[in-house]
């Protein structure tokens, strides 16, 4: 039955507050045995000069068997805000049976008509159709340019060395002495594509996890279950980017492999970590206990960084050894100079606008599951969408590589992660649009969380994109010298 659980002595600071709760439209949420239930503060006359508050709540639980299936939350009991009186606080449970299962319990939170709008079928169907399109126009810009360069370079095998000199060789095959040359900063850069390429299978791996178990019933499932994988996919980064620094010739392998195995949780807990001495400072319910602060570090030191030892030492002994089908000469050849729209610089700029024009659907899908309070359930979706994008990254910086080497710049280890690492810098100008237009945020808690964890959920999908795009090109780069005649 109604009983009173508290009673509140409203002086004029307390009074105030609840005033500005009640004129922002503030409410709050609760969970009953994993349902969220959200109710209102108070509400305001019509003039907006009285204020009232909300002062009894009504439970409604629906039961099936022994489990929770079904929660309401009814607020009544309207009391006009007075300074200097007492308000009495009171709450009901009416228990009621119901037929809901308990696997559907979560089924009317789902929000099918947002998320499986016809607009969201067809971004997928429109992003498919740019694959398509990409992949058509890379092999055939490919297969064509390619046959025309061989048949070029076997004509000119034929000549004599006189001839030779006397003709205008030009192309990719003028930098074969170059183009495996160890990348600048290679300590870093093989870091960054052993993170990238850990990223990406925990994204694989948390989807597909998602897909098979519902992970939205549980609160929190999703962050324990990336947590999980990250750290068990360590030996990933290690073996990736442990093999690619041996093969660049590093020396110093175990200050990469420290590097890489703290880049992203550096990255994440820093940010974390700020963002929660702000919070201590509001009194939010977001600050980070400090216990799971600990759990996280000891996970850091003491499961992903033996880990990626593992996974470095199996990269530096199975793959570690430079196989590059051209040699590398002792004298970098000068670079000449090109038209201003093939400096990496500009490449670098324009790689990212397609992939990030394959995925700008999806991104506000997410984000607005994130921001929004909609609980995320199309992880096939997500799937695709996932798929699509390493495809689009890979064919872009096959083509932007492919000029490049062109323009006889062998520079093509940086160019081809940047250039497919700044759809990131494009997620993140979104995130902006995202914020003054369609959340209704503001102070610096809110601007803080906002812009702190859409940056670390930039440069996490720059990384893995940047790693991707590496991949695919570099074996695209090995493919292309390993089927040309070279003295």
């Amino acid at each position: 039955m109604q009983t009173t659980y508290c009673e509140i002595e409203l002086d004029k600071p307390k009074r105030d507050a609840f005033v500005y709760a009640i004129k922002n439209h503030y409410w709050y949420q609760m969970y009953i045995d994993d349902l969220p239930i959200w109710g209102i503060v108070g509400e305001a006359d019509e003039n907006g000069e009285d204020h009232y508050l909300w002062t009894y709540k009504k439970l409604e639980i629906g039961f099936n068997g022994n489990r929770i299936v079904d929660v309401n939350l009814t607020s009544e009991g309207k009391v006009k805000l007075m300074p200097n009186t007492r308000i009495a606080m009171s709450y009901s449970v009416k228990w009621k049976k119901s037929d809901v299962k308990f696997e559907d319990r979560f089924d009317k939170y789902l929000d099918p008509s947002f998320f499986q709008h016809r607009i969201h079928w067809f971004s997928i169907f429109n992003s498919f159709m740019m694959v398509i399109f990409l992949v058509g126009l890379v092999s055939m810009i490919l297969m064509r340019t390619l046959r025309k360069d061989y048949a070029r370079y076997s004509k000119e095998e034929e000549m004599d060395d006189m001839d030779r000199d006397l003709g205008d060789e030009y192309g990719w095959k003028q930098v074969h002495g170059d183009v495996f040359r160890p990348s600048s900063h290679p300590l870093i850069f093989s870091s960054l594509i052993g993170s990238g390429c850990q990223i990406f299978s925990v994204s694989l791996i948390v989807i597909i996890v998602a897909m098979v178990e519902d992970l939205y019933t549980e609160r929190g499932s999703m962050l324990s279950t990336a947590i999980f994988v990250y750290a068990a996919t360590s030996p990933v980064n290690g073996y990736f980017g442990g093999s690619l620094y041996a093969k660049q010739g590093g020396r110093r392998w175990i200050k990469q492999m420290f590097i890489g195995a703290f880049m992203i949780p550096a990255m994440v807990c820093g940010t974390a970590f700020f963002i929660n001495f702000i919070a201590i400072y509001y009194h939010a319910s977001r600050a980070i206990p400090f216990g799971t602060m600990v759990a996280v570090c000891c996970i850091c030191f003491f499961v992903i960084l033996p880990l990626n030892l593992v996974g470095t030492i199996l990269g530096r002994n199975l793959s570690g050894q430079p196989n590059f089908p051209c040699r590398v000469n002792a004298v970098p050849r000068p670079i000449p100079e090109k038209k201003w729209f093939m400096e990496p610089a500009v490449i670098v700029c324009l790689g990212g606008i397609l992939p990030f024009g394959s995925i700008f659907i999806e991104m506000y899908f997410i984000f607005t599951s994130f921001w929004a309070y909609k609980i995320y359930y199309v992880y096939g979706f997500m799937m695709l969408v996932l798929v699509i994008l390493c495809i689009v990254t890979v064919c872009v910086t096959i083509v932007c590589t492919y000029f490049l080497l062109n323009a006889e710049d062998y520079r093509w280890q940086w160019t081809s992660f940047l250039s497919a690492a700044s759809t990131a810098v494009y997620v993140y100008m979104y995130s902006f649009y995202y914020y003054f237009f369609k959340t209704k945020m503001y102070g610096l808690f809110q601007t803080a969380f906002y812009f702190g964890y859409m940056a670390v959920f930039s440069t996490a999908l720059g990384i893995m994109c940047g790693a991707v795009g590496y991949m695919g090109t570099s074996a695209f780069v090995r493919k292309i010298y390993t089927n040309v005649k070279i003295d």
